[in-house]
């Protein structure tokens, strides 16, 4: 079972949150701007969308691209503990 799923990485992508992060809160992936990722949970921080957005290709992403970075997002948090 992932932790990180395609809807994850969709919602990190899609935020209108100028700084929005992907954070493993108790179980679920949820975005947030990151001035409310509190203490507890900083170091749960999965991505940042500016870090994601600078490393996609131009024109937008495949289904397949977004699967494949869902996977690379889901061994982060699995690294991290989560």
């Amino acid at each position: 079972m992932s932790l990180i799923d395609l809807e994850c990485v969709r919602r990190l992508l899609q935020s209108e949150e100028p700084d929005a992060t992907l954070v493993f809160v108790r179980g679920d992936c949820v975005v947030l701007p990151a001035d409310e990722v509190d203490d507890a949970h900083k170091g749960l921080v999965i991505a940042h969308r500016d870090e994601l957005a600078a490393r996609l290709p131009e024109g937008g992403l495949s289904e397949e691209a977004l699967e494949d970075l869902a996977t690379r997002l889901d061994n982060i948090a699995r690294d991290l503990g989560a």
